[in-house]
């Protein structure tokens, strides 16, 4: 299943993203915690190498808090910090002393100059639908950013004052010109890209077959299926239409409202926390 998606605002976004850089002083990351290495960008690697970076695995509460532990030992360096956090409590506390931490140098050096430096400045970067706005609205404590659970709500670079110490500036989310297949796959997995342009069908399909080959109780136990692991991901489909009445007329399944129901539960969280990638496979 092939899949791309780099409407042409993303290239300008990156263009910009570029030149404001000058404006901050690190960068703070938004990564999806379901799918840690699909959801970093490879473009950001170089594009903010001159700045450190604060890693925030956003939507812990939707992943797998152990694998999601073994990432963040993983990516950690003295360049690179990575915390885990759910917007739904928010802790405005642990991101402003963990960018702190990581600027500990830069702001030594202004203290022993006895200079008054002002707000750590940050940029906020990171793919579509990665939680960026609504994780500045959870540390805000306003609707300072718009959300929606659909890629590409924000549209504008914006400034928010988070407290004095920290001041954030939003940018777009953007892609790359070109996925791996895995990457691709799971990108749309979690709505990073648009669903209007995929055939959620043979998605359903394929979110179905990785989710078994992760765990073959997920499935069996939200829609009550036995033996999961010996059945074709289209007969675990069949299963669901029929225990959720997803039929039409002649007592066919319905296959369009058997993928909404499971990409839909799957993003919610329903099916359970789940991380799609182990570090392990990377």
């Amino acid at each position: 299943m092939n899949i791309n998606w780099y409407p042409g605002h993303m290239k300008k976004t990156i263009e910009d993203i570029e030149k404001k850089l000058k404006l901050v002083d690190f960068c703070i990351e938004i990564i999806d915690s379901r799918i840690p290495y699909s959801s970093r960008n490879p473009i950001f690697k170089d594009l903010l190498k001159s700045k450190k970076r604060l890693l925030i695995f956003n939507k812990s509460d939707l992943s797998d808090p152990v694998i999601n532990k073994k990432w963040m030992d993983k990516i950690t360096d003295t360049s690179n910090f990575a915390i885990s956090y759910n917007a739904t409590k928010p802790d405005v506390g642990a991101v402003v002393s963990k960018s702190e931490e990581l600027m500990s140098e830069e702001i030594k050096k202004y203290t022993e100059k006895g200079l008054n430096r002002g707000p750590l400045r940050a940029m906020i970067v990171g793919i579509p639908n990665s939680g960026k706005s609504t994780f500045i609205n959870s540390i805000a404590g306003s609707k300072s950013a718009k959300t929606g659970n659909r890629p590409g709500v924000t549209k504008t670079n914006q400034w928010i004052k988070i407290n004095p110490r920290l001041h954030l500036l939003d940018t777009p989310g953007v892609l790359w010109p070109k996925f791996e297949d895995k990457v691709g796959l799971h990108l749309a997995f979690t709505g990073a890209i648009k669903d209007e342009i995929m055939d959620r069908e043979t998605l359903a399909l394929r979110l179905i077959e990785r989710l078994r080959d992760i765990d073959t109780k997920i499935l069996g136990k939200r829609y009550d299926l036995e033996d999961t692991e010996n059945m074709e991901p289209i007969e675990i489909m069949d299963e669901i239409g029929k225990r959720r009445g997803a039929l039409i007329r002649g007592g066919l399944i319905d296959y369009e409202k058997v993928a909404s129901i499971v990409l839909d539960e799957f993003r919610k969280g329903v099916l359970g926390r789940i991380t799609l990638e182990d570090p392990d496979e990377f």
